[in-house]
């Protein structure tokens, strides 16, 4: 009988104290940047186009956007933030417990937002031979991981056999820290421009609601902002740039912990029972320049 082995959180805590970890929010001890940027093999550089900065009245979140996820919801966030329409909006739904909810042009400018509703992108399909995820555990059936960071959930590998197309069904949960996509009235097809901030587990939205990102840093501040349904006084997104349209003097770096690299894979997946909920595991270590 084969036994999968199990860690528990202070196992795996330790097994990560181990490696030169990194805080979410800041760093633990001062990183030495060339050294982490030249370790490709456990670290790798958030791409200057996929790196969205937000300014707000409590301070700045960094996203990672994952187009090759969700590209039509990627595609619209970048482009409603190069426009400059975001400077300004509120954070007017904000929960304990759950999210936090921006990006209601319409009430900034008083005038509807004439874009087409985009289509649902809850999942996406991936063959596992040419599009890999870093799975818990020596199992390839695996079905709980992470992509580059991001928590993933995922068919079994071996479906893809059963599939005219080769292919299998994954989507991103929505864990702490994750970004996803407001709808109107609850129709799939229905997202426009608004966005939501998980500040906790959410799992009845899986599936559900199109999740295209994670946030890189930030997530303390997120959980600072004011709450409310709706929020009085509410906190303000100031300024949302695209890390790519800015001098490069003035980019922010972010380095995020390889998920498919040796010391990631030795340390976590592999000491890691399969069944294991990724949003019970730490967040993926992140290192920030400025």
């Amino acid at each position: 009988m084969h036994f999968r082995r199990l860690m528990t959180s202070a196992a795996i805590g330790a097994a990560l104290a181990a490696m030169p970890v990194y805080a979410q929010d800041g760093v633990d001890e001062e990183p030495v940047y060339e050294e982490i940027a030249a370790d490709t093999a456990n670290w790798r550089e958030v791409p200057a186009e996929n790196l969205f900065i937000f300014t707000t009245t409590k301070g700045r979140v960094l996203i990672e956007a994952m187009p090759e996820i969700a590209p039509n919801h990627v595609e619209r966030f970048r482009t409603l933030i190069q426009s400059g329409l975001y400077d300004g909006t509120s954070f007017h739904r904000v929960i304990d417990g759950f999210m936090a909810q921006g990006g209601d042009i319409e009430q900034k400018t008083g005038e509807t937002l004439e874009l087409p509703l985009l289509k649902a992108e809850f999942t996406f399909n991936r063959n596992p031979m040419e599009f890999q995820v870093n799975v818990l555990g020596e199992d390839p059936n695996s079905r709980n991981g992470y992509y580059k960071g991001v928590p993933i959930r995922t068919q079994s590998a071996y479906l893809a056999e059963l599939t005219e197309d080769g292919m299998i069904e994954s989507w991103i949960p929505h864990c702490p820290g994750v970004v996803s996509t407001a709808r109107i009235g609850g129709q799939p097809d229905s997202a426009k421009a608004q966005f939501f901030l998980l500040r906790a587990t959410s799992e009845f939205l899986d599936r559900n609601y199109t999740a295209w990102g994670r946030m890189v840093e930030g997530l303390t501040v997120v959980r600072q902002l004011k709450e409310g349904e709706p929020v009085e006084d509410p906190d303000i997104l100031l300024e949302a740039k695209v890390a790519a349209d800015l001098p490069i003097d003035e980019r922010p770096q972010v380095w995020v912990r390889r998920t498919d690299g040796p010391e990631f894979r030795a340390n976590v997946l592999n000491e890691t029972d399969i069944d294991e909920d990724v949003c019970n595991l730490p967040p993926v270590s992140t290192v920030v320049k400025n």
